[in-house]
């Protein structure tokens, strides 16, 4: 879109930019001279990305009209990037009315056109026999189509980028198991496409003329089956060949379940996923290029997608990751703010400790806490409390990081979530495995009145009910072991030297 009539660059409100496609979005479209305004329920998630100082933040739900009529104030254009990818009973009726408040709002507030990032469907099959993700997100792009505001509706399959949850699958299914049992959608054409040109797109979007109100199917060159794939990647990896044997008992629900146990989106994520995999999925129409036209190279093939990511998870460069956005069912209410808390019952363990280092040195280890590191305490028992935590349909402890080193608000943690960080002073995780509470676990860095540095460390829980308080004196007796090793073995990593670099 190229600036209004009074020479101001558009306004882009972009909805998701916490999430992986959204928090890719809107650098791109800041390169591209727009202006962003993001909508987010929890602000803070934005505060540490590298360009939130060059965005208006707002909070607000698009469930909540208010907020998304606020947002809409002087918008040109309106991304809308969130789906609830079936999270409990009665997601679709929340799709839907999120929807429509998203599209009545636009439409008042004259804004000039919405741009939604739907799910490819298969020809011919009737939507009933859609899974329910899929039927969710063709209803959502009906009713933003028909909200009186010119609407491009982008659909893709499966996105192939660094930290997308389609690729994280495919590369821990092929890395993991040379020999698979699999389910029988192995055998379903598939038309991936790479991230960069989902993101490609929906900028380009921005400047469709105002008459354009329609879906655009978005792909790559290649059409595939999922055993194609996950053997060619495995010959752009570098690994043996992989034997892939499909076999009919595999429902969808099981294959999210076997899916969560090899890789870390767990079932909650992975079900959908493989229920959209039943019926063929390939673009039918490139229309999109009359209007976004393919750079001189043409899209990114498969393999071409494929070495792109592996080279951003090697360098530790993912941007964003599938668990960006926060997971079904995980609380999200911040810890209460001390001394104030009236919500009842609030269990603590704390933990203080005088360490022989430099503050910078102790917090390097806090900040590189999890992930390939570990926690510094009881592996096993971690281990166990990871592996509980999938069986019940938890994220587990296996979404590991983002960044080998540095995290911001909103990364996850394995199966907690960075709440807040203070560099150099504190580091608060929520809690995100399934739990009767919610609860928190503080690291924090300090000085004493005789300048040593202090660790101290707090883990605090909130009852929910009677099982919460049976929870809690449960756990007790093993957090002297698990808390307490934690604390000490932290201390020990930090008065430990950094290995030495050679020189060039």
């Amino acid at each position: 879109m190229s600036d209004s009539s009074d020479g101001v660059r558009p306004l882009c409100l972009v909805t998701g930019a916490s999430g992986y496609i959204g928090g890719r979005l809107v650098p791109a479209l800041l390169d591209a001279g727009h202006r962003v305004r993001a909508l987010a329920r929890t602000p803070r998630k934005l505060r540490d990305h590298p360009w939130a100082d060059r965005v208006e933040v707002v909070a607000g739900d698009v469930r909540d009209a208010a907020s998304v009529r606020d947002a809409m104030r002087d918008v040109d254009v309106a991304y809308y990037l969130v789906h609830a990818l079936g999270s409990g009973p009665g997601f679709e009726e929340r799709d839907r009315e999120a929807a429509r408040i998203f599209g009545e709002r636009a439409r008042a507030a004259g804004v000039g056109r919405i741009v939604y990032l739907g799910g490819l469907t298969p020809a011919g099959v009737p939507e009933r026999a859609l899974s329910p993700h899929l039927r969710s997100r063709a209803e959502v792009g009906r009713v933003l189509l028909g909200s009186g505001v010119p609407t491009a509706v982008l659909r893709a399959a499966v996105v192939i980028g660094s930290g997308s949850a389609s690729f994280e699958i495919l590369r821990h299914l092929t890395e993991r198991l040379p020999v698979m049992v699999t389910p029988s959608w192995v055998r379903t054409s598939i038309q991936p496409i790479a991230v960069r040109d989902v993101i490609r797109y929906l900028v380009g979007c921005a400047g469709l003329p105002p008459e354009v109100n329609r879906t655009f199917d978005i792909g790559g060159p290649d059409v595939l089956t999922y055993r194609d794939m996950m053997r060619r990647y495995a010959e752009v990896a570098g690994l043996p060949h992989r034997l892939v044997l499909p076999v009919p008992v595999l429902t969808p629900g099981l294959s999210g379940l076997w899916i969560g146990l090899v890789t870390p989106v767990p079932p909650s994520i992975a079900r959908p996923l493989a229920e959209s995999l039943r019926h063929e999925v390939v673009c039918h129409e490139h229309d999109i290029a009359r209007y976004v036209p393919d750079p001189p190279g043409g899209v990114i093939g498969f393999d071409q997608a494929l070495r792109l990511a592996l080279q951003r998870v090697k360098e530790a460069r993912v941007d964003t990751r599938w668990s960006s956005a926060s997971s079904p069912g995980a609380p999200s209410d911040p810890l209460p703010t001390d001394p104030d808390w009236s919500g009842g019952t609030l269990y603590r363990d704390e933990r203080e400790m005088t360490v022989p280092v430099a503050p910078d040195a102790l917090w390097r280890v806090i900040e590189g806490i999890g992930g390939e590191n570990g926690w510094y305490s009881f592996p096993l028992a971690w281990a166990v409390r990871g592996r509980l935590d999938r069986i019940v349909g938890g994220v587990g402890l296996r979404r590991g990081r983002r960044d080998r080193q540095r995290l911001r608000v909103g990364d996850s943690l394995d199966f907690w979530r960075v709440e807040e960080i203070v560099p150099g002073e504190l580091l608060r995780l929520r809690a995100e495995m399934r739990l009767p509470g919610p609860a928190w676990l503080e690291l924090s860095v300090a000085r004493d009145g005789r300048g040593r540095t202090v660790y101290r460390q707090r883990a605090l829980f909130h009852p929910r009910g009677l099982l919460g308080h049976l929870y809690w004196w449960s756990v007790w007796p093993f957090h002297a072991v698990v808390f307490g090793g934690m604390a000490r073995n932290i201390a020990t990593a930090a008065a430990r030297p950094l290995p030495c670099r050679s020189k060039p």
